[in-house]
């Protein structure tokens, strides 16, 4: 049976840009041009279906604009390693000037075989006692300790819930500071569908730390306590570097309409020589109310001796001799633990998940590699 070849254009036209997306009839293309020649292979990429031809090359690899996975210009086959997960390739040809694609590949889309990251799994609340984690967004010195108010409360707060007799609980502590993760990289703002569960950096890189922040708050957790610090009136750089990296939990909510954060109880801990305190917590529980999480009442404790007054040593000596704050911070993780129970004892939150003002739309790969 002989080849159909497709005409997608000129050839003094196409090769002025090394890699190109276009069509080959119904099937997406991406059409590179390097060292005099023309190459095709298939332009959706094997990993969520990310737009080969929008990337770029590098050396004899088209690299993903999503995610930055490589496969080789001509013959599709995945970077050194990595030969067996390969796209679709096409045979091309130019005559008369023009530039003709076969229609049909003349490989197949091979997937390497690899197990679902752990993350990934569906969240599931064992039974056992209420699960506290407190989370610490204060930067300091590594090896150079020093006294944080927000760390401080925080602290006492998750030893309140440890010492509690009428409801057991256990507690976790993570300190922002002390993992290596990556800012996020803008995976979503290249698409929604390029955000992914877990996120994309966890999948690519396994020194990425931010994995232990998923694992607490999205399968570990029934009460997450978040302390922060007052920085230029916001939270501090590390609390906004941590939730950037959640935005793939609640991208799912508005993606594939999957909530991965139910019954989740979340309450703030705020200190700060600088005032903006109701700023500071509007803004973190509008992020938290996202992912679709329950506050107590009275949802926050929070100091801050104002913008005229901040004395730093006069501020920490204040909170540490403070049994108003500590008391506080016990109360709020009280207050929290009982929240969380009656969620957890209830049926609240269970079924179909429908949010008003956000269009869900279903997120579906399968189709996407299967299709054009």
């Amino acid at each position: 049976m002989s080849q159909e070849w497709i005409d997608v254009g000129a050839a003094d036209e196409l090769c002025r840009r090394p890699v190109q997306e276009l069509r080959a009839g119904e099937r997406r293309i991406a059409l590179t041009f390097r060292d005099g020649r023309f190459g095709a292979i298939s332009a959706i990429c094997n990993h969520v279906g990310g737009p080969l031809g929008r990337g770029h090359l590098d050396g004899d690899y088209v690299v993903c604009p999503w995610h930055y996975y490589k496969f080789h210009w001509q013959t599709g086959e995945g970077e050194p390693g990595y030969e067996d997960d390969r796209v679709p390739a096409h045979e091309v040809k130019v005559e008369n000037g023009r530039v003709l694609v076969a229609a049909k590949a003349h490989s197949k889309r091979n997937h390497l075989p690899h197990e679902p990251h752990p993350l990934a799994r569906e969240p599931r609340r064992e039974p056992g006692p209420i699960r506290v984690l407190g989370i610490s967004t204060t930067a300091m010195t590594a090896g150079q300790p020093r006294y944080s108010t927000s760390e401080d409360l925080l602290l006492h707060a998750l030893a309140d819930a440890r010492s509690r007799k009428d409801c057991e609980c256990e507690t976790q502590f993570i300190a922002l500071r002390e993992l290596s993760f990556r800012a996020c990289e803008g995976f979503y703002s290249k698409s929604a569908k390029a955000c992914t569960w877990p996120c994309s950096i966890t999948q690519m890189d396994p020194k990425d730390q931010m994995d232990r922040v998923y694992e607490g708050v999205v399968h570990w957790a029934d009460v997450i306590l978040v302390a922060t610090p007052i920085r230029w009136g916001g939270p501090s750089s590390l609390y906004c570097k941590m939730i950037e990296r959640m935005n793939c939990i609640q991208n799912q909510e508005v993606v594939a309409n999957r909530h991965l954060m139910r019954n989740k109880v979340v309450a703030l801990v705020i200190t700060g020589g600088q005032d903006n305190v109701q700023a500071v917590a509007g803004q973190m529980l509008m992020f938290f109310a996202e992912l679709g999480c329950q506050f107590p009442q009275f949802p926050f404790v929070a100091h801050s001796r104002g913008w005229s007054a901040e004395d730093m040593e006069n501020n920490e000596q204040y909170v540490r001799e403070s049994k108003v704050l500590h008391q506080g911070a016990a109360a709020l993780v009280r207050r929290s633990v009982d929240t969380a129970r009656i969620m957890i004892e209830s049926t609240l939150g269970e079924g179909a998940l429908v949010r008003g003002g956000r269009k869900g739309h279903q997120l579906d790969t399968r189709a996407q590699l299967t299709g054009l």
